[in-house]
């Protein structure tokens, strides 16, 4: 049990530490340090940074699965609010997943590959929201061929790039829950039947005025 507590340890203060200054500029001496035991200590358990990124993302992994399943499971516009409650909320606990995109896609290529999955599942998602709320009388029919493809698209681009935008504009990176699902939303919003209108402000809108 005690290795499974050093184990775990390693892993958070290595999270940690992505987060604060980016995988690339993290060693190992500084994961040791931060949990106050000495390198060939934390060595024994893994063999170098990329075992410990392996591992990160293999868990993080696990993670966006169990974002991808709560899917459907309200009959209403609940259940893509509920969804993005938890994607934000794994992007605030896990910002450098999205900051070191780059670094984790020119030197780790099988998790990139196992990424590449859930981009795909996630946007195939948001676009059958289109067609699933389109048959409830929420959603217009498509204006134009393609439209609601670029509108998933589009929604994936601004939740995945969140935290890289809010960085590189000066805000805090993990800040906005209610700007986060305003913006979300407003690609939906001019889709939205009279009657989707209606769920939007009967649902959504007292959720976003919630938030600060």
């Amino acid at each position: 049990m005690a290795d499974l507590n050093t184990k775990q340890k390693i892993l958070n203060a290595a999270i940690h530490l992505f987060n604060t200054n980016g995988m690339a500029n993290v060693r190992l001496q500084q994961i040791a340090n931060e949990i106050g035991i000495s390198p060939g200590n934390l060595a024994y358990h893994f063999r170098n940074k990329e075992a410990i990124i392996e591992v990160i993302c293999e868990d993080l992994y696990e993670e966006v699965t169990e974002i991808l399943s709560t899917y459907r499971i309200f009959p209403n516009l609940m259940d893509f609010d509920n969804q993005l409650s938890k994607y934000l909320s794994f992007i605030q606990k896990n910002p450098f997943y999205f900051l070191d995109i780059l670094e984790i896609e020119r030197h780790y290529p099988e998790l990139c590959s196992k990424r590449q999955f859930h981009i795909e599942k996630m946007i195939n998602q948001i676009r059958k929201r289109f067609d699933f709320n389109q048959q409830r009388g929420l959603i217009k029919a498509e204006p134009s061929p393609g439209i609601y493809d670029s509108a998933a698209n589009a929604i994936w681009v601004l939740i995945t790039f969140w935290a890289p935008q809010n960085l590189i504009r000066g805000k805090k990176i993990t800040a906005g829950t209610r700007q986060f699902k305003k913006m979300v939303w407003a690609q939906v919003y001019p889709y939205f039947t009279k009657k989707g209108i209606a769920e939007y402000r009967q649902l959504i809108l007292p959720l976003l005025e919630e938030y600060s």
